[in-house]
């Protein structure tokens, strides 16, 4: 393949970018040891703000946007890897810094390609993709942190988005009530088919105001920010922990110390972009094993191609849509 296809964002003048589609060659990628060619990727918000040019999140332009993808091995110059390798790639600054993938190839450093684990084929892969992770790592933290189902209910916000989504089923699976909220109330059934024992409208879920509330809660996924999270640590149980993902309701968190320190209650950050190899090979492990929500593919609503990317991520960030799409990169991509 000596040209192929990707989206890209370049520079627009008066600090503004446009995505193109465009014909590239392996020069254009920029290094790294491992060339890729690319079956399957995914849309996240950040690939909505990027794409759309509403978020400055790209670092450096030309780029191509895409935080998440999984495909085969091409070349390889670091022994690590094999041509013919199934390997995967998400967060680790692609789309942002490095060329990412909403393209057909790319060429990356080793050090941010993970073998694909066993347990999971290319699609399943992104179907979980950074939004998986993510919640993972939440769950994860959230563990080590001693959450126990005995805490009571963990409230998770955002919940049809896809770390909301794939966050119910995880915790579900292991035996937490998940309380679900929503805006989308013809969302209901299907969070409930994921696992959520309760679906709550925002009112439902908003509390007083007071610096504290009756403890409702036994932990929170917070993809959100902003007031939400801020009510979110008023209802909390004593030693409760909630994960701090998202900032699509604010990035100011008013709230008070009262939580923390007559209840125990811990924020624990998120970050799934530079989270360290080791761990980051131990969540893929655990959504391919014991994790794996078993309605994973229940979590994907769409699949597009990379024409059909530009105009889904104008429909994300106006916040029309439910659950996960994937991008097929290619007519034959493998599983």
């Amino acid at each position: 393949m000596s040209t192929f296809q990707a989206l890209r964002v370049v520079d627009a003048g008066d600090r503004k970018t446009r995505c193109e589609q465009q014909s590239l060659g392996l020069e254009d990628l920029g290094e790294g040891e491992v060339v890729i060619d690319v079956h399957w990727s995914s849309v996240n918000y950040k690939d909505a703000l990027a794409v759309t040019g509403k978020g400055r999140i790209i670092r450096r332009t030309p780029c191509v946007p895409g935080i998440d993808l999984s495909g085969i091995v091409a070349e390889s110059s670091d022994p690590a890897f094999q041509p013919g390798q199934k390997v995967l790639v998400t967060g680790c600054n692609i789309g942002e810094l490095l060329n990412g993938g909403f393209a057909q190839r790319a060429r990356l450093p080793a050090e941010v390609v993970i073998p694909l684990p066993d347990g999971l084929d290319l699609r399943e892969a992104m179907m979980l993709g950074t939004a998986g992770f993510t919640a993972g790592l939440a769950v994860l933290r959230m563990r080590e942190n001693r959450q126990t189902p005995e805490l009571g209910p963990v409230l998770v916000n955002g919940a049809t988005g896809g770390v909301g989504s794939i966050a119910i089923q995880i915790l579900s699976a292991l035996g937490y009530e998940v309380a679900a909220v929503t805006r989308k109330g013809e969302a209901a059934e299907r969070l409930r088919g994921l696992g959520a024992t309760q679906v709550l409208s925002p009112e439902e879920a908003a509390t007083d105001g007071k610096p504290l509330e009756k403890a409702r809660w036994g932990g929170g996924v917070d993809n959100l920010g902003g007031d939400a999270l801020a009510e979110m640590t008023r209802s909390v149980v004593p030693f409760g922990n909630i994960a701090s993902i998202g900032l699509a309701g604010g990035v100011e968190l008013h709230t008070t110390v009262m939580p923390f320190i007559l209840r125990g209650v811990s924020i624990l950050g998120i970050h799934s972009v530079e989270t360290p190899r080791p761990l980051r090979e131990q969540v893929w492990a655990q959504l391919a094993g014991d994790w794996k929500p078993k309605g994973l593919a229940e979590t994907v609503t769409r699949t597009l191609t990379l024409a059909e990317v530009p105009g889904y991520c104008e429909d994300l960030i106006a916040g029309t849509v439910t659950g996960r799409a994937l991008v097929q990169l290619r007519e034959d991509a493998q599983r």
